[in-house]
Parts: C-alpha cells; sequence; structure tokens
C-alpha cells in the first residue's frame, strides 16, 4: 500500500501537519479500520516518504485527538470513533473507572481487609477512626486486569451505611455504585503513577507501568469523606473528559 501526498514542499504548513491531515482522512474515510494495527513506523514513513520524527509528530497529535493509542511494546492501533452524543464525564459523580476506561469493564474482583487507623488515614478521610477498612479492586476485560483501585474507608462508615462486610456483594456494590448516589459532592485529584504493578500486588495491571492516577474523595457529610479512592487506570486505556459548560 502506498500513499502519495501531493505538494508537500509546496506547502506553507509543517510537514507533520500534513501528514496528520492525511492520516486523520486515511481513518475517518476507513481506510484504517477501528481497532485495527497501523503498520509500523518505518514502514509509514517510507509510505509518506518523510522521516520518522515527522511521523511521529503526527502520531502524537492523532493521540492528543483520541483517534490513535500506542500500546507499549506492541504499536500504534486505531480506536473506536465516539459518537457524536457526549459522553458523560469527571464533571458528574460516579465511579470514574466507567467513565474513563477505553476499555469495556466485565468483571470486577475485590479483597478488603481491617486495618490500625494511621496518621496517612486520618489525613484522607479526615477523622480519627477506631480502625479502617482497606478495599482492593482489580478491574478486568476479557480476563486481563486493566484497572485497580485502593479505597481507605472508617470502621465507623461501615454502621453509617449498615454494611455486613461478610456480604462481599454488598460491599462491592456499595463502593462501585451505591456510594455515588448517596453522595452529595466529591472531590478528585489526577496525577500520574507508575506504581501500580509493585511485587506485593495480587494481579499484575496490564500496561500499568504508568497510569492515570485518580485520587476521590467522595462526601455525604460536609466534614469529612466517607471513602477515600485511588484509581489507576493505564495511560494507553485512560481517556479523561471534563464537559464543561456555562
Amino acid at each position: 500500500m502506498e500513499f502519495k501526498i501531493a505538494n508537500m514542499q509546496e506547502r506553507k504548513k509543517p510537514l507533520y501537519i500534513t501528514v496528520y491531515d492525511e492520516l486523520y482522512k486515511l481513518i475517518i474515510n476507513g481506510t484504517f479500520l477501528p481497532e485495527s494495527k497501523l503498520p509500523a513506523e518505518p514502514e509509514l514513513a517510507k509510505m509518506f516518504k518523510v522521516s520518522r520524527m515527522t511521523l511521529r509528530q503526527a502520531l502524537s497529535l492523532l493521540q492528543d485527538d483520541g483517534l490513535v493509542k500506542r500500546i507499549h511494546g506492541k504499536g500504534n492501533y486505531i480506536t473506536k470513533i465516539s459518537e457524536n452524543n457526549p459522553k458523560i464525564g469527571l464533571e458528574k459523580i460516579g465511579n470514574p473507572i466507567y467513565k474513563s476506561h477505553t476499555k469495556q469493564i466485565d468483571d470486577v474482583e475485590m479483597s478488603f481487609r481491617i486495618d490500625l487507623d494511621s496518621e496517612y488515614t486520618q489525613q484522607v478521610l479526615c477523622r480519627k477512626s477506631a480502625a479502617v477498612v482497606a478495599v482492593e479492586r482489580w478491574y478486568k476485560s476479557e480476563g486481563e486486569v486493566v484497572a485497580y483501585s485502593f479505597t481507605f474507608m472508617a470502621i465507623e462508615a461501615v454502621a453509617e451505611l449498615n454494611l455486613d462486610l461478610q456480604d462481599n456483594d454488598q460491599l462491592l456494590e456499595m463502593l462501585e455504585t451505591r456510594i455515588y448516589e448517596l453522595a452529595n459532592r466529591s472531590t478528585t485529584d489526577i496525577k500520574r503513577s507508575s506504581s501500580v504493578n509493585a511485587a506485593s500486588q495480587k494481579h499484575k495491571v496490564v500496561g500499568g507501568e504508568d497510569c492515570d492516577l485518580l485520587l476521590e474523595s467522595v462526601f455525604i457529610h460536609e466534614e469529612y469523606p466517607l471513602v477515600y479512592n485511588k484509581y489507576y487506570i493505564p495511560k494507553e486505556f485512560s481517556h479523561l473528559r471534563i464537559n464543561a459548560v456555562k
């Protein structure tokens, strides 16, 4: 397959923008199908008769647009082209995994333990407690772990929410959905992390070498959060959206 870009040298726009424009059209018109793998970078650079540096600049713009995603060690893939209807973003209270992850989550594995209160949990939960419930969740898609979360909840919140810690389904439903239905507000800090795949982890997160980390406090009471969540979404699967209106 060969692609010709007419009069590339005569155009005033930067060369990488011209390559970007041509690749954009090829993706939109279906020459490159959604979820298909693009040719290797040396092959693409040869097709467009440009340097690999120029090609990578064009691919970077396509990645910013959400049309191309780079999977480490595998190459560049076309993403699914989203519908015109705006997807609910982080501006609405709700589990950020389902709003920010590009994979379809089909299973959630959970485990928890009871820990002693510490200065750290006092800080993130904004109160002292007799003990804290520490909950881990692994989000799976087609058998692969593609995201991870860690939650702290004061033991007093168990009684407030009328939770039975021996009922795993009830606890999971509370953390996944019910807590957001009860909440009146939440705060989220977004950071970058590379620590999700620690040696002590039960499961290795696919693509977890570089993650978007969402630090979320969910409030029912004004004075303290009921739960504090840390969501790790691998960069290659992360799509953080905020729909701002005036």
